[in-house]
């Protein structure tokens, strides 16, 4: 019931913006990482991940994104642990944060577009020579990615029973798996 390559069509199909669709894609690559790490599902984790934000373009408001997506995700078969877990990364939907995936969905998202955003100001624009002190140094610079919550990328790395400098290390290292499809190999 929960494929990829349906999973991607159905993104691609809502998602025009090249920079969000990336930002999903990332998403997929970190939370695959920890599937792999943890030796959860892969195939099911990066499908949730990579639709976390499928409907965001088409309703970017918090009437409505996430829940249109996840009603589309309804319609079309998605089980209910899917759909949980898109309505959980968002702190407005009402709906806790329970599961493993719940939670590293949730400490993913925010955190690998902070590492992308904090790799391509590098002069390398890569996300191979970006190391955690450089992303925590980032986070303490109130002008950078000002719109990133730094509470949100604490309080993710303290979901996954995680110090925040190893969640950051693990995402820029998942990220670095996928650099060239996400347009993060930079110069190098």
């Amino acid at each position: 019931m929960v494929s990829r390559p349906a999973a991607y069509a159905l993104m691609t199909e809502y998602t025009q913006s090249e920079s969000l669709r990336k930002h999903m894609l990332a998403v997929e690559t970190a939370v695959r990482g920890y599937a792999r790490m943890w030796g959860e599902n892969e195939e099911e984790w990066g499908t949730v991940a990579l639709l976390h934000d499928f409907d965001y373009e088409r309703w970017p408001d918090q009437q409505n994104h996430p829940f249109r997506g996840v009603e589309i995700l309804e319609t079309l078969g998605y089980p209910e642990w899917v759909t949980r877990a898109i309505l959980s990364h968002a702190e407005y939907s009402g709906v806790p944060r329970e599961s493993r995936l719940e939670h590293t969905l949730y400490a993913c998202d925010e955190m690998s577009g902070f590492v992308t955003a904090a790799a391509l100001v590098r002069p390398s624009r890569s996300v191979l020579d970006l190391e955690a002190p450089s992303v925590i140094k980032r986070m303490k610079d109130k002008a950078f990615a000002r719109a990133v919550n730094r509470e949100d990328l604490r309080r993710g790395a303290d979901e996954i029973g995680l110090p925040l400098d190893q969640h950051i290390t693990n995402v820029i290292r998942f990220l670095g798996e996928q650099a060239e499809t996400l347009g993060l190999r930079g110069t190098l």
